[in-house]
């Protein structure tokens, strides 16, 4: 369940808010929104410290209710002279619920409709990292769900800003501990402004004794006092280095214009990069991520494997784009995903019992029996129901990622050879001919990029180990006999089946179903026999769905789609630099394209930059592009 929250009637507006746990008030007796700011915000010298940087990034024991982030937002938002991105990283070991988050600013109208945003992104927090977006990507809110020491352990970025707050240190000791300020001081660049509300005399030693120089300062009523200070220590701190050194924004070639290249070029349009986008095809998403349409769901493991906790990440990531983006009903839509495990029941993380219930249900839980009804199974059939999902067109989302501000695409540019040039990188063609230079090149190019990769580093350098998978989807025109045979979301387990595809307005509804999964084939290749095969598969996934497209199977209605994917042999995606800091590699996600693209994207951006990471540090280190034995 979230954190019980207590709402005492003692005279301020709304109520204040009281922590059984800790025994102790979320804000002062004279409300949080005054000590947000003259606290925190100007005791690091905000928005005056940010103004014309690239990017900014706060840190924040104890997100609490979000008001020191709120308040924080609402200074970049006003702000003319505003970085271009700001990342606000805040741990919180027992998360609220997104209504006491929600009703925490109801007293203050002017942080209300950012309140709403934040209520809206606020669900699932299972214990790890969870990147929320705002502002059209430019706003990056990182929650810590868990021990800050712990979590804070799980990234590498230098902070510019430090928020201290918690509970008091009688209170919640463990939030103002050596041990937690330690791990804070690693998470510092020199110069980092701190700022907090307490002068405890154990809290001054202890940030003395890990490099911040402190003061105490006039405090905000009721305090008399407050706590200012930089991290400076008098000595040269040991810190893990990013795996490659911080680049600035420059220019940048992407070769591929598929789903995961698209997001690259977006992400990397969003920080300043002027990035170009190479393609072999006469339109974006010309090649596997040309399918009709495709389902996104996160995927569930007992043992809530990397790849699980990828995918949720990637789920989140991949919504946040497509609510921005894409136009629901038409290009997308989060309808939930039925799992229906066919070989065997998939079982639920053993973790998820219990107080961590409610998040996990926000996720995955057992489907229904209006569910199973709707999908016509049997009430005993296994299924699952994935909550925060659907079905996507991913040529639209490649699109719209193309559309970024920045982003400029080049069709019928195939590349083959890659040559270093200086601090750069020269793109040639098979006759030889550049087709394009630039500081930064990522290959994104599906199972182009084993070859890709090899040409880089001469003739001996090995190939990125990826396989490649073709599948053929099938796909055909609802008529109302048909309709009335579908479930009412996108079913998966076996295949998949996208029940409901808007065609031209004139042309009603489509259906979607696959696909085939063939390795090692790079061909794509129409074949009629795996329509047949994917018929199979949708009788087994749902038996009352294929009699009620049987005649179309059988009197040759049914079109076909096939493409190309590849896959690593760890089946994670490839994220990372082949020759660092200039030539990275993002591909190899398999079937789950629209679950990953975004979330590599963005983590992509966030090593070249030394930004915080969307995920956990182990989970970025298990994406280490494979090379062939």
């Amino acid at each position: 369940m979230p954190e019980q929250i207590e709402w005492l009637e003692d005279g301020t507006p709304g109520g204040s808010p009281y922590s059984p746990r800790f025994g102790d008030r979320y804000r002062s007796e004279l409300g949080g929104l005054n000590q947000a700011r003259e606290v925190f915000l100007k005791g690091c010298g905000l928005p005056d410290a940010w103004a014309r940087q690239p990017q900014w990034c706060v840190l924040e024991t104890g997100f609490g209710l979000g008001l020191n982030f709120l308040v924080t937002w609402a200074a970049w938002k006003a702000d003319p002279l505003r970085p271009r991105l700001l990342h606000f990283v805040s741990t919180e070991a027992f998360p609220a619920s997104a209504d006491d988050v929600l009703r925490s600013a109801q007293t203050h109208p002017e942080l209300l409709p950012l309140a709403q945003e934040l209520q809206r992104q606020f669900w699932g927090l299972l214990p790890g990292m969870h990147r929320l977006v705002f502002e059209g990507g430019q706003v990056l809110l990182t929650l810590c769900i868990g021990d800050a020491k712990a979590m804070l352990r799980e990234q590498t970025f230098e902070a510019d800003s430090v928020y201290l707050d918690g509970f008091s240190p009688e209170r919640n000791p463990d939030i103002w501990d050596l041990h937690t300020f330690k791990a804070v001081a690693r998470c510092c660049r020199r110069g980092a402004r701190v700022a907090t509300w307490t002068v405890a005399r154990s809290v001054r030693d202890a940030l003395a004794q890990c490099g911040f120089v402190v003061q105490k300062t006039p405090g905000t009523p009721p305090k008399r006092d407050n706590l200012q200070g930089c991290f400076d220590p008098a000595w040269t701190p040991k810190k893990i280095q990013p795996a490659v050194a911080r680049l600035p924004a420059s220019s940048c070639v992407v070769i591929g214009a598929g789903i995961a290249g698209a997001a690259v070029a977006a992400s990397l349009a969003r920080r300043g990069w002027l990035v170009r986008v190479l393609d072999a095809g006469v339109a974006p998403a010309a090649g596997a991520s040309g399918l009709p349409a495709g389902v996104l769901a996160p995927h569930v493991s007992p043992d809530d494997s990397l790849l699980s906790r990828l995918s949720r990440s990637g789920v989140r990531a991949t919504l946040q784009q497509a609510h921005n983006l894409l136009q629901t009903g038409r290009d997308w839509s989060p309808t939930g995903v039925l799992e229906h495990c066919v070989a065997h029941p998939r079982k639920l993380p053993a973790a998820w019992q219990g107080t961590l219930a409610h998040a996990a249900q926000d996720w995955s839980r057992p489907a229904n029996p209006e569910q199973l009804a709707q999908a016509g199974l049997p009430p005993d059939a296994p299924a699952l129901w994935h909550a925060p999902a659907g079905w996507i067109r991913p040529a639209a989302l490649v699109q719209a990622w193309l559309a970024t501000p920045g982003v400029t695409w080049h069709c019928q540019a195939a590349a083959h050879q890659l040559v270093r040039q200086g601090d750069g990188w020269q793109v040639l063609d098979a006759a030889g001919q550049e087709l394009a230079r630039a500081d930064l090149v990522v290959l994104a190019a599906g199972y182009g990029s084993r070859a890709l990769s090899a040409s880089a580093g001469g003739e001996d350098s090995p190939p990125l180990a990826l396989q490649a998978i073709r599948g053929q989807a099938s796909w055909g025109q609802h008529t109302p006999d048909t309709v009335e045979a579908m479930p009412p979301f996108p079913v998966n387990g076996h295949g998949s089946l996208v029940p409901a595809l808007p065609l031209d307005p004139s042309d009603g509804l489509a259906w979607v179903t696959g696909s085939t999964f063939e390795r090692d084939n790079a061909h794509a290749e129409i074949r009629p026999e795996d329509e047949q095969h994917n018929f199979s598969k949708l009788q087994t996934l749902l038996p009352l769905a294929a009699q009620g497209l049987a005649s179309q199977f059988k009197n040759g209605q049914v079109h076909a789609w096939a493409g190309v994917r590849c896959a690593t042999p760890s089946r994670l995606p490839a994220l990372g630099p082949l020759a660092p800091p200039k030539l990275w590699v993002c591909s190899g996600m398999g079937s789950r394209g629209l679950t990953l693209a975004a979330l590599c994207a963005e983590l992509l951006a966030a090593r070249l930059h030394g930004e915080p990471l969307p995920l956990e540090q182990r989970l970025a280190d298990a994406l280490v592009p494979p090379l062939a034995g």
